[in-house]
């Protein structure tokens, strides 16, 4: 058990073959994440509780000119079996991921509290940049998240403000239920920047109170899917798409 660490609780970096099993994290100070994996190889995070004050699990590889210096990405790194309380997201990528994240797979986990904003959470910049590929999340139970299941924000901090134009692409969300959210997504892009191939995939998201919020995104696709929206109160839902 790790308690009230004041920044990052485990940060390993250019790491290989990384193992983090039976680990609880009950920490929420500002800047509180619970396992940052940083241009990580093979990373295995499984049987944990995370109990934060910022993101739950963040997955980063260096931030601005630094990280495309090392240019090490994160990737081939599995989550599986754990629970997400408080905290900024459950699973993020980001800020910090200037060299790019590959091919992580999420399963099997539980992420339930009114002080978790997100399930899914990827946030960059035109200054942070960075490729997200291959993500993979399945078999999650979602109880209440704050904010939306799926958050993606190009607008991070700088937002457009920058060279270097983030990408995320190739992510699937299957068999992924949650009981109340005011959103299923909230995704935030800019002209250059790429959102693409994002499909959810036999879900049901439950107790839904607004429209989602969607901005400069390429394509997002559904297969069986219910959207049900909350009993109480007004409650939109339907799509409002930006151009």
């Amino acid at each position: 058990t790790i308690l009230n660490s004041p920044m990052w609780e485990i940060n390993p970096v250019l790491c290989t073959n990384v193992t983090v099993r039976g680990v609880t994290v009950n920490s929420h100070g500002p800047n509180n994440d619970g396992c940052d994996p940083e241009s990580c190889k093979d990373v295995l995070i499984e049987d944990c509780i995370f109990d934060t004050g910022d993101d739950c699990i963040a997955i980063k590889s260096g931030r601005d000119n630094d990280g495309r210096r090392v240019g090490v990405p994160s990737e081939n790194i599995i989550i599986r079996n754990s629970t997400m309380k408080d905290g900024h997201g459950g699973v993020v990528m980001g800020s910090e991921i200037s060299g790019g994240v590959r091919n992580v797979f999420v399963e099997n986990c539980k992420m339930d509290s009114p002080n978790l904003d997100r399930a899914l959470r990827f946030k960059s910049n035109a200054r942070r940049g960075g490729v997200i590929e291959n993500v993979f999340m399945r078999n999650v139970e979602v109880g209440r998240v704050a904010e939306a299941i799926l958050t993606v924000d190009f607008l991070y901090e700088t937002g457009a403000n920058g060279p270097h134009k983030p990408v995320v692409r190739n992510v699937q969300i299957e068999k992924v239920n949650s009981a109340s959210s005011p959103r299923v997504m909230w995704i935030a892009g800019f002209p250059g920047a790429t959102i693409d191939d994002i499909r959810f995939i036999d879900c049901t998201f439950r107790g839904v109170e607004a429209s989602e919020q969607i901005q400069q995104v390429g394509s997002i696709s559904f297969k069986n899917v219910t959207i049900e929206p909350a009993k109480k109160g007004r409650s939109r839902n339907s799509v409002e798409a930006k151009p």
